[in-house]
């Protein structure tokens, strides 16, 4: 027989190979918003304003990711929401807050695929009370349109990847984000200064975290 030319050794090599190579490969693809000095003298004042937080550097020491959904329906259109410095003035209920445009981390469309916003320590304003410390994954989807299963496998394959690179330490939907209210890495000055979220949804979020179950990551404290 034919077969009999290789050794078995050959043929688990080949295997090995192909396994490997059928795996899906985690990327994310950058798609940079504009991050010029008006964007960076506005985080450093919502540093200090929002958060108390002194500093000349809009790095941030990421323990906190959070996840979002957008309401905003397409990527083109979220990118747009997000792509200016400063925030419209139709949106009074933050304005008032800061001149700070909202925005995050990351951005995952509705197929899975991945898109960068700004470098992953840069500071951006996503979460009340925790910006200065989590990294935001907005998701394209809303309670009419939940996130997709190709959302779910890119939102775990993220949090692993920023789980080897930084000491990530919870992961929490958007809506959990007031019970860290009293918790030291709370920072916000203004005690009234909330808003009430729904997103990811809590039932995306218990499926993520069945998936990181051996991350040791903690919820919402």
């Amino acid at each position: 027989m034919y077969f009999k030319c290789f050794p078995i050794s050959f043929f688990i090599v080949c295997v090995l190979i192909f396994s490997s190579c059928s795996r899906a490969t985690f990327r994310t693809f950058d798609k940079p918003i504009t991050f010029n000095d008006d964007r960076k003298a506005l985080s450093l004042e919502y540093l200090r304003e929002r958060h108390g937080i002194v500093t000349d550097d809009i790095s941030i020491d990421p323990k906190v990711v959070v996840l979002h959904w957008t309401v905003v329906p397409t990527l083109e259109q979220t990118f747009h929401v997000f792509d200016p410095p400063r925030i419209p003035m139709s949106r009074e209920n933050i304005q008032s807050a800061s001149a700070l445009n909202v925005s995050s981390q990351f951005l995952i469309d509705r197929d899975g695929t991945i898109f960068k916003l700004m470098p992953e320590t840069h500071f951006a304003r996503h979460v009340i009370g925790l910006n200065h410390c989590a990294i935001g994954v907005e998701n394209i989807g809303s309670d009419e349109e939940p996130l997709t299963k190709a959302q779910l496998k890119a939102n775990v394959a993220l949090i692993r990847y920023l789980k080897k690179k930084y000491d990530i330490q919870y992961v929490i939907g958007h809506y959990e984000y007031q019970s860290f209210i009293g918790h030291p890495l709370w920072k916000e000055t203004d005690p009234d200064y909330l808003t009430q979220k729904t997103d990811p949804g809590t039932a995306f979020m218990k499926k993520v975290r069945n998936r990181i179950k051996d991350l040791d990551i903690a919820g919402a404290p």
